[in-house]
């Protein structure tokens, strides 16, 4: 259980840190990463192997010592939820929790109506607690991340509310909520999208992008989300409305993610994150893994990333009827077979079958996923519980390709959740 590998990584002396509740944010539709996401909420999409999504925030938070952690869920959230009680079970006994909650109509007969709205209609899960710091977090992205750290900086500055930003080139920052920076580490303005975003002091070609991490001082939370709430041309989003509230309010500061020190990551690991809210950020973030220095490791056990691993035996590579496995630059998880075939750059999740002569370049294979006899698969993600016939061809041939299945504009094939031939 989760509870037992955390308690190992993490020895926290009960008392000498301030009271922290936190928050992540999990009930996005993700329309852009269909059909991955036709039958699951975002966060609970496959990633890596034996992760979720969502396992990433939630390990950063375990990891870090802060262990009462709310999930709340909106869109198609049931193997959400099931991953969440089957996985992520603390030891209660010292007041740890992961829990999922639902939108419950707490304000109204509606769901919610954005980020802003979500906290709104959740105050009782606030007051209950009643912490004087509260992180919100987003379900979706790989990074590996200290967050005591990120805390420490807020609680020396003061702030109402402190943003986490990652540097980005300033010609890729009008894809971003961009944070331009005031003195020291207050933020001046929150820009969302803009044409010509601002460089930052120390490195002009370079703009702080909001990473969509926050560490609150309760009181001023509460306070800007009820005046969120009385404002009825607010689009109750937190990007759009309450962060630039607050940043008005002159109570915002940013967090420079670059300076975060994670234990067991390299400099090739350091300042590592990846929205992975497309099927072409999702795939290149799959790349990545399989590195022969990979940019993102799965394998630092100092800050490990915590997940329910199924119990099936170890991966096997068989040479079948004379002819030899090469399996090279691959995640190949556990339970899975690789019998007398090719496999480069990819990453095999558990359970998978792939079969004599078959070529796999390129490729995610989630759970459960069989490649038949002679089969070539080239640069597609291919969801759980499909078997893939001898001899087919995917990503070989894109007019086929786009007659069965969803291409991206990169060419990435994606094969959905129970597809048959």
């Amino acid at each position: 259980m989760v509870h037992q590998m955390v308690n190992n990584v993490v020895v926290e002396q009960l008392g000498t840190r301030p009271s922290v509740l936190s928050i992540v944010l999990a009930g996005g539709e993700g329309k852009r990463l269909m059909p991955l996401t036709a039958d699951r909420a975002k966060p609970a999409v496959p990633f890596g192997g034996p992760y979720r999504l969502i396992d990433f925030a939630l390990s950063n938070l375990a990891n870090g010592g802060y262990r009462k952690i709310v999930v709340l869920t909106q869109y198609k959230s049931h193997s959400l939820d099931v991953h969440i009680s089957r996985t992520w079970r603390l030891a209660t006994f010292l007041g740890n929790y992961v829990t999922s909650v639902p939108a419950q109509m707490r304000r109204g007969p509606e769901w919610f109506q954005g980020s802003t709205d979500a906290l709104y209609q959740n105050l009782n899960l606030i007051e209950d607690e009643k912490p004087k710091y509260l992180f919100v977090f987003g379900a979706d992205h790989i990074y590996r991340m200290d967050p005591r750290q990120m805390l420490d900086a807020h609680i020396a500055s003061g702030a109402g509310v402190t943003i986490a930003a990652l540097r980005v080139p300033r010609k890729e920052a009008d894809q971003f909520g961009v944070i331009k920076q005031g003195a020291g580490t207050s933020i001046e303005a929150f820009l969302e999208k803009p044409a010509d975003p601002p460089g930052l002091v120390d490195s002009p070609d370079e703009s702080f992008a909001s990473m969509g991490n926050y560490v609150f001082d309760v009181d001023a939370l509460v306070d800007a989300l009820h005046t969120d709430a009385a404002n009825e041309e607010s689009s109750r989003d937190l990007g759009g409305d309450l962060i630039p509230r607050l940043v008005k309010d002159g109570v915002a500061h940013v967090y420079d993610y670059s300076t975060n020190r994670v234990p067991g990551d390299g400099e090739t690991q350091r300042g590592y994150w990846r929205d992975v809210g497309t099927i072409e950020a999702y795939y290149e973030a799959h790349m990545d893994l399989v590195q022969p220095l990979p940019k993102f490791s799965l394998y630092n056990d100092r800050w490990p990333i915590f997940s329910l691993g199924r119990s099936l035996p170890p991966a096997k590579f068989v040479v079948a009827e004379g002819s030899s496995p090469t399996v090279e630059n691959s995640v190949v998880s556990n339970g899975s077979i690789v019998s007398g075939s090719v496999v480069h750059n990819s990453v095999i999740s558990p359970n998978v079958r792939v079969r004599r002569g078959a070529d796999v370049d390129g490729a995610i294979l989630f759970d459960d996923v069989e490649i038949g006899e002679g089969a070539h698969v080239r640069k597609a993600v291919i969801d759980k519980n499909v078997v893939i016939p001898a001899g087919t061809r995917i990503g070989v041939d894109r007019q086929e390709d786009e007659a069965r299945f969803t291409v991206s504009d990169s060419g990435i094939v994606v094969v959905p959740k129970n597809y048959e031939f």
